[in-house]
């Protein structure tokens, strides 16, 4: 019930920025930068966290959850509730790595996708589906993204959907297999501003945000992992 409570408190709060975003004071691109890597990113996955809960339910509801929320995301896209459906679309990520996560049956599985996403996604940006999405079809990159919105500006900060639903894969990973889990979201959400950072300071318009998501959920849980390998599998009766 706290979990549930507080969760409603944050999108709230949330709504309510967003609803407020273009009024407020315009800041200089650093502090836009700050401000989205440091507050924004971190109260927008903050919900991640606090629903983790939800991720004990059974595989087939999960999977239900995820086609429910798709669906509503669609609904509330088409009547032009940008807000409401960008909220929706980030629950319905978040559901689909949870019910993806539900299927792995050992921390193996986990640090193998972890390791196979680094390539792909750094592919995608600069040479691969990513780059022909933003550079060709900027409306369809808006759908699969969750928007950020700049404080003072008509114009937001961009992370894609498999950005989210790695994230949401990876923390459900540290509660399934006894991982650090706090610090492993205080570690993955930075990583995301950190990009952010890197990416305006080198002046281009993207950066792939997977390598560093994947690294720090390592580096957080390197010992652990570590320790979970060298365990002999469990034999049957």
């Amino acid at each position: 019930m706290g979990s549930a409570a507080a969760v409603l408190a944050v999108a709230a709060a949330l709504s309510l920025y967003y609803g407020l975003s273009e009024d407020m004071a315009d800041l200089p691109t650093w502090g836009d930068v700050a401000f989205v890597g440091l507050v924004l990113i971190p109260g927008f996955f903050v919900l991640t966290l606090l629903a983790l809960p939800l991720m004990q339910v059974e595989s087939r509801l999960l999977g239900g959850a995820v086609v429910g929320l798709v669906l509503l995301t669609g609904i509330l896209e088409a009547a032009d509730f940008d807000v409401a459906a960008n909220f929706v679309k980030f629950a319905a990520v978040t559901a689909a790595g949870w019910w993806f996560l539900s299927f792995f049956e050992a921390i193996s599985w986990v640090l193998l996708v972890a390791l196979l996403i680094i390539p792909v996604d750094i592919f995608s940006v600069f040479r691969g589906p990513t780059k022909v999405i933003v550079e060709q079809q900027p409306q369809v990159f808006d759908l699969l993204s969750i928007a950020f919105p700049l404080p003072g500006e008509n114009n937001s900060a961009q992370l894609g959907l498999p950005d989210v639903l790695f994230f949401a894969l990876f923390l459900g990973a540290t509660v399934v297999f006894r991982l650090r889990t706090v610090p492993t979201w205080i570690a993955m959400t930075l990583s995301f501003g950190l990009t952010l950072a890197l990416a305006v300071a080198a002046e281009i318009g993207g950066l792939p945000a997977l390598p560093l998501l994947s690294a720090t959920f390592v580096l957080v849980n390197v010992d652990l992992i570590w320790r979970s390998l060298q365990r002999p599998p469990p034999t049957s009766a």
